[in-house]
């Protein structure tokens, strides 16, 4: 029975969040993939107009990859609309997220339906992707042994006893080695015959970030409760022992996004969970521990998504009666975490007849990463409240450049209209070409922490 303590608090988040009445706690259980798949219809079937359910793939067993989608245009990208996509449950026996994102889908519907207008502006203003579960199978065999038995290990990797957070493309060597010779800041390229390389989930998860503009990600995972954000990769070796702390060029925004989702939890900003301590509730990755292949630093390296990754529970795998407390814990995080994705600057880039142009470089002085323009010629920037001058420049155009001024509300709209190069003129635009990784280096069989 909740404390009145407890109620107290309960009502009070309700009231922010505008919701008109907390979830029954006898809807919090752990779902089986079968439940889980019907959960996800069922929040489709009662929000048809704002949701839609797809395929990224089938995991290495054949289930599928799930993803429930929200939107005022399912399924339709939406010109300076913002992407933005929560995973979870990657590692099989890891399974808070995955119970997590399954709530999250029921709030986002329920809320709309009610006429929450937070929700309904989120929803309207940002096309939603969530994944459950990225491991199903994993899931599965972690499940059979259930909260009591599960073991450290038992169902972390795919059916194949492979990590899918080991698994992805290595760039950051490329990325390391580019920094040392002026080289590419972005969308570095993949090796050769990758794709034969990786697992089906890996390779399910890669594509889909070939075909959406995602702008932010968040990663759900357990075994420690903090944020964890790039690099997760030590530039250089440890050094007896000691891990060194690898900034990316965007650090000071990640460990913004890492606060913003640290301070919205209900403990985990406090910094003291688990036996560890992490100022502020925040980690960078390879401060902690260095690791290879994972999918946060893919998902900067190579695609325009800024991704951080949560760790949300001392206990891999909780028992049923530990998710309500946990969800209040984590909703006001979740919501507050989406709506990041609104913040720093966006716009269009088109040439001097109002065409869209897609795949232009979008750089910030003083920031060497840049991103890229969608097919629909947009693109999405996040930073920190501040004066930029940003440049846009593509392949056969003038580049171009505009100084802002970013506040701490929605995303300033800053659009650009490139000229026709002058014939003959070399502009040295940058392109997605690069050295191919040839890294082979293989990940230490002792690197096996919560994330």
């Amino acid at each position: 029975m909740l404390s009145c303590i407890s109620l107290v608090w309960t009502g009070a988040l309700l009231l922010v969040l505008g919701a008109p009445q907390a979830q029954a706690i006898d809807d919090f259980k752990h779902h089986s993939y079968e439940e889980m798949v019907r959960a996800l219809f069922s929040v489709q079937s009662q929000c048809p107009y704002i949701t839609r359910i797809y395929s990224i793939g089938r995991s290495a067993e054949g289930r599928h990859l799930y993803v429930l989608e929200f939107s005022d245009s399912p399924g339709i990208h939406e010109a300076l609309e913002p992407e933005f996509k929560y995973v979870g449950n990657m590692h099989g026996n890891e399974v808070l997220g995955r119970e997590l994102l399954i709530q999250l889908c029921q709030f986002l519907c329920e809320e709309y339906l009610a006429g929450n207008q937070r929700i309904t502006s989120l929803i309207h203003n940002t096309r939603i992707h969530i994944l459950p579960s990225m491991n199903p199978d994993g899931y599965e065999v972690a499940a059979r042994q259930g909260p009591e038995f599960n073991g450290y290990l038992v169902g972390r990797g795919n059916s194949r006893d492979v990590d899918l957070n080991r698994n992805f493309p290595d760039l950051n060597g490329l990325m390391y080695y580019y920094e040392k010779n002026n080289g590419q800041n972005h969308h570095l390229p993949l090796p050769d015959k990758w794709e034969l390389q990786v697992e089906p989930e890996t390779l399910a998860v890669i594509k889909w970030m070939q075909n959406y503009n995602f702008v932010l990600s968040a990663n759900l995972h357990g075994g420690a409760v903090v944020a964890n954000y790039p690099f997760d990769k030590s530039r250089e070796a440890r050094v007896r022992g000691k891990s060194a702390y690898s900034a990316t060029p965007d650090d000071k925004i990640f460990k913004k996004l890492a606060k913003a989702y640290s301070y919205a939890h209900s403990w985990m900003h406090k910094g003291w969970n688990c036996g560890d301590y992490f100022e502020e509730g925040i980690t960078n990755g390879a401060n902690w521990y260095s690791l290879s292949k994972g999918m946060q630093d893919f998902n900067y390296l190579y695609t325009n998504c800024f991704e951080i990754t949560l760790e949300l529970s001392c206990d891999k795998f909780p028992p049923a009666s530990a998710l309500a407390k946990e969800w209040l814990a984590n909703r006001e995080a979740l919501v507050s975490y989406l709506e990041q994705v609104h913040h720093g600057i966006k716009g269009m880039v088109y040439d001097e007849n109002n065409n869209p142009i897609s795949n232009a470089d979008i750089a910030v002085a003083g920031i060497n990463h840049d991103v890229t323009t969608g097919a629909d010629g947009d693109y999405f920037r996040l930073l920190l409240p501040g004066t930029y001058t940003v440049t846009a420049s593509a392949s056969g155009y003038q580049p171009y450049s505009s100084t802002v001024t970013v506040g701490p509300a929605e995303a300033i709209q800053l659009h650009f209209y490139l000229k026709p190069a002058p014939k003959g003129t070399n502009l040295n635009a940058k392109g997605h070409q690069g050295k191919k990784n040839l890294s082979t280096a293989k990940v230490p069989p002792t690197n096996l922490g919560p994330r």
